[in-house]
């Protein structure tokens, strides 16, 4: 009778673990889906879109003919500009926003539009040219249009 319990035991214990480690891997590889707008003659956006692929984002990259069209869509102003947009759970990232701060923006879940990296800034991702690095700043952009600084490079 004690050995049919240490079995049943090792038994559930197997089950238990493989079930929990079922679990944790369903939660490890769910990757963050992401769709990019982009013109199909941008090599920055798809340096952009590797760089966020290798930091474990699955993209979706769309060429479309007028990209502020898209901007217009999603509520961007000029000032908050680039090359690309992308949508990910709900917010919109503006160009070459790194993807450290677009994993901590899903992460927090602040009550904003999105980040964004104005312009074209030399050194962030997707815009590294050799050893020169522009500082530059990833703003949150308020649904009413007010932008604050998210993080600073």
């Amino acid at each position: 009778m004690i050995k049919n319990k240490k079995f049943v035991g090792i038994i559930l214990s197997i089950l238990i673990s493989a079930f929990g480690g079922f679990i944790l891997m369903q939660n490890v590889s769910a990757e963050p889906k992401m769709t990019v707008y982009k013109s199909a003659t941008c090599g920055c956006c798809n340096k952009w879109i590797k760089h966020m692929e290798d930091s474990g984002f699955q993209v979706n990259a769309i060429d479309v003919l007028d990209v502020n069209l898209v901007k217009q869509q999603y509520g961007l102003s000029y000032e908050h500009a680039s090359c690309h947009t992308a949508v990910v759970d709900g917010y919109v990232i503006e160009g070459h926003v790194p993807a450290l701060d677009v994993k901590r923006l899903l992460s927090e879940k602040p009550d904003v539009l999105g980040l964004s990296v104005p312009g074209m800034p030399v050194g962030s991702p997707g815009m590294e040219m050799g050893e020169r690095v522009d500082s530059y700043s990833v703003i949150a952009i308020g649904k009413d249009g007010n932008a604050q600084v998210f993080n600073q490079y």
